[in-house]
């Protein structure tokens, strides 16, 4: 299977990402993070940047939002041996898992869930 043919099964995840998967045994895991699916933030359409007060209320929209598929995530992730590795998601809705690639790709499936993403290792340039 060419990593064309593997793009296919998931917008959701790379195709790089994808052909990784495809090499797991089936019950290994790997680290990725979730980007949650939550609604459109209004967009600002004033020049001037938004205060303190807004930029608080944006965040806790998203994090509202983003709360909500956690239970859908997390029976996903109990069927395939997988666990969250935060508590909640962030303020940009994103959430650290822990899943196999079955796990992953049932979750890319989900309608909560925008992207799925590697979780890399950031390492220095020399």
């Amino acid at each position: 299977m060419s990593i064309n043919d593997l793009s296919m099964q998931s917008p959701k995840i790379s195709p790089q990402f994808e052909a990784r998967l495809e090499a797991l045994k089936p019950n290994q895991t790997v680290r990725a993070i979730l980007v949650i699916d939550v609604p459109e933030r209004k967009k600002n359409r004033d020049l001037a940047p938004p205060s303190r007060q807004e930029r608080q209320a944006a965040i806790e929209a998203v994090r509202k939002s983003a709360q909500a598929a956690v239970g859908a995530v997390d029976e996903i992730l109990e069927r395939h041996g997988g666990q969250r590795l935060s508590t909640a998601p962030n303020a940009l809705g994103a959430m650290p898992v822990e899943a196999t690639a079955k796990g992953l790709r049932e979750l890319a499936a989900s309608e909560y869930i925008r992207a799925i993403l590697e979780d890399q290792e950031i390492s220095y340039i020399e």
